[in-house]
């Protein structure tokens, strides 16, 4: 298992390489040019300046997040060819400079939805990130995406940028009429242009669930089961056709047994990379994100590393994700050092017991 941390750049991130560096079993990123905007082209330079970046501060840049796919290619529309010969040449740059797996989604609109970014957990005093559907109540799109800017401490949150969400009613609008089955049509499109550049260059497109795992404001997602991945995978079926496994975003719904999606993705050589957290289930269709320890919310993690470890190669890409605030940190929402930190040893620490046991 590589363990990886999320890092915006420089100019964007509260958190420095050399703090990175510094957590146990650290070896590598999944970073990202928070800048680019949906069907921009990631350039050679811009590409190459932030792999040397990282390389300098002793860490690996195999995993690249957030290359977003513009909504135009998600809605069929006859511009759409431009924006997938824009995203083949950023594939192309990104495998330049030795990316392996690019993580990516194929969300409406929304890459994710809270409905609190800062909900204190009374156990303890930290906060973390909650999601409440009947504090939705009669909020409409536009109100959800000003509370969540209100609330972001100054900073861009994965797709959340303001420049996607300027056009965001004339967006709503467009996807009217949109069903589940024809969004997997424009995705296949998509697929089918790209992969084939994928298998050439060694990369894996890793998709990412739908969070939280069932659809918002009546648009089309399909991305929140077992069986919604077997139909993306389906879609073009190659080894470069593969999965983040996110275990918060698909485990918001108790539904969804996630040592087992793991295990059946697992096998047939699916996941690409694993996104790791714990959520705590509040009621229905309520939950907030908990420690990645076990005890602290409702997912085991001890199977779910099991199951990593089972059928995965043993080189996989993971990551500890969204975290709480704890010890007075202030910093992106979900994104914060401490409590990742925690995180990524805890996960190390159940790989190495597993390894050891199984010899």
């Amino acid at each position: 298992m590589k363990m990886t941390f999320r890092w915006y750049g420089e100019d964007s991130d509260s958190i420095t390489l050399k703090q990175i560096k510094q957590i146990p079993g650290m070896t590598g990123l999944m970073g990202l040019l928070d800048y680019k905007a949906a069907g921009e082209v990631w350039t050679e330079e811009e590409v190459k300046a932030y792999v040397e970046h990282v390389h300098e501060a002793g860490l690996e840049c195999e995993v690249i997040e957030s290359v977003n796919v513009h909504e135009d290619i998600k809605m069929g529309l006859p511009t759409r060819d431009q924006y997938i010969e824009n995203y083949i040449t950023t594939i192309r740059n990104l495998a330049k400079y030795g990316v392996k797996v690019i993580v990516y989604n194929f969300m409406p609109v929304f890459d994710w939805l809270r409905t609190d970014l800062a909900r204190v957990i009374e156990e303890d005093g930290s906060n973390s990130l909650y999601y409440d559907e009947k504090e939705l109540g009669n909020m409409t799109p536009l109100d959800i995406v000003k509370k969540t800017a209100e609330d972001c401490n100054g900073f861009t949150l994965p797709g959340w940028e303001p420049e996607r969400l300027a056009l965001l009613e004339q967006t709503l609008k467009q996807y009217e009429g949109i069903t589940p089955d024809m969004l997997r049509e424009n995705y296949k499109y998509f697929l089918d242009a790209i992969i084939p550049v994928c298998e050439e260059v060694g990369v894996k497109m890793a998709v990412h669930p739908d969070d939280p795992a069932w659809p918002i404001f009546g648009l089309p997602r399909i991305s929140h089961s077992q069986e919604d991945f077997d139909k993306i995978v389906a879609l073009h079926d190659s080894p470069a056709n593969a999965l983040c496994l996110c275990t918060g975003s698909l485990g918001s719904n108790p539904a969804n047994d996630i040592p087992a999606i793991i295990r059946h993705f697992g096998e047939k050589d699916r996941i690409a990379c694993l996104h790791i957290r714990n959520v705590k289930y509040l009621g229905e269709r309520c939950f907030r994100e908990a420690a990645h320890l076990s005890s602290t919310g409702d997912l085991d993690m001890y199977e779910i590393v099991k199951a990593v470890y089972d059928t995965c190669p043993h080189d996989v890409y993971v990551r500890p994700d969204h975290g709480r605030m704890i010890w007075d940190e202030v910093g992106r929402p979900g994104y914060g050092l401490y409590d990742r930190a925690l995180g990524a040893c805890y996960l190390n620490g159940l790989w190495e017991a597993i390894d050891k046991a199984s010899r």
